[in-house]
């Protein structure tokens, strides 16, 4: 096997997704500005929830985590893609693309399990209202947030152990915008066929349980909210729900499209857009879905801007 290359100071080659084309100019103008929404909204959601005693209960400390893992999931592609582009240098060091991958993995799959930790609190808030302190106390919310990091935290070494053993050779181009696991496959010198089948394996663990508990959850929550007497009540328990679905469908559906199909059926160009989606699109849709339809956030948020305006 020609190992030789497969050293600690071999560099990759991130072949990016743009060119410096008028067209490609604008798009990427457009990721820096969503990208800078996310980076905003994100941090304005983790710090309200933290400042905010009100928003103190456990459907707003998931909201926060989900708020920081989007976070740093951002900050994980954009800002290495942006200084490649900018300084015209493609290259990431080997340690540079483990550590992408390992952060990378590791908030996929922890964001994996807190949307269904969300989607659990939401089914016992609506159909075991008087049990909710119990079910849902801060001491099983903390619990299930950090082992929702921990699980994540256990997927990324497995993966960055197993995928960094591998022999890279050739070009070493790797024809992304980032060390996504499936491109770097690519350009192994041996068969990776049974580190596929593991990782198909996790994504299934990985993706298919949380969905399973986000749909068990959420069908008896329509049950429930069926058999509601009060059309009010109805209303706010939609508007609850709706938020979360929105971000679960779109999460899930990039998320299985990427890692749940073998790599020979893959297309360079489909991977890059649908990354693209779910690692910088989707961190700037999740604090404006739940800001913009949440009435308790706006109020924080408003409580704080009036608290900074009088403090001047």
């Amino acid at each position: 096997m020609p190992w030789e290359n497969h050293t600690l100071n071999s560099n990759f080659i991130l072949l990016g997704i743009f060119d410096h084309s008028p067209t490609h100019i604008f798009l990427f103008s457009l990721v820096l500005g969503i990208f800078t929404v996310a980076f905003m909204g994100n941090t304005i959601m983790v710090l309200l929830i933290y400042l905010d005693t009100q928003l103190h209960t456990p459907m707003y400390l998931l909201l926060s985590q989900l708020s920081l893992m989007d976070l740093m999931l951002i900050c994980t592609t954009v800002p290495k893609m942006t200084f490649n582009y900018l300084s015209g240098k493609k290259s990431i060091s080997l340690a540079g693309c483990g550590t992408q991958i390992f952060l990378y993995v590791s908030l996929l799959g922890s964001e994996c399990f807190l949307l269904a930790a969300m989607a659990y609190d939401r089914y016992v808030a609506i159909c075991h209202p008087l049990r909710y302190s119990v079910l849902m106390s801060q001491k099983i919310c903390c619990l299930v947030a950090v082992s929702s990091w921990v699980v994540g935290s256990f997927d990324g070494i497995i993966v960055i152990a197993v995928a960094l053993s591998f022999p890279y050779c050739g070009s070493r181009e790797i024809p992304h915008f980032f060390c996504d696991v499936p491109a770097l496959l690519t350009l192994s010198c041996t068969n990776t066929l049974l580190f596929e089948r593991l990782m198909f394996i996790c994504c299934v663990i990985m993706l298919l349980f949380p969905v399973a508990v986000i749909i068990a959850s959420y069908v008896r929550v329509i049950m429930a909210v069926i058999r509601m007497g009060s059309g009010e009540g109805r209303r706010k328990a939609f508007a609850t729900c709706s938020s979360h679905l929105m971000v679960v469908g779109m999460y899930y559906g990039a998320a299985m499209f990427i890692y749940m199909r073998p790599v020979s059926d893959r297309s360079p160009t489909q991977d890059k857009m649908v990354s693209a989606f779910y690692t910088i699109l989707t961190p700037m849709l999740n604090p404006l879905i739940y800001s913009l339809r949440n009435k308790e956030v706006a109020r924080a948020f408003m409580k704080v801007l009036g608290r900074g305006k009088s403090g001047e």
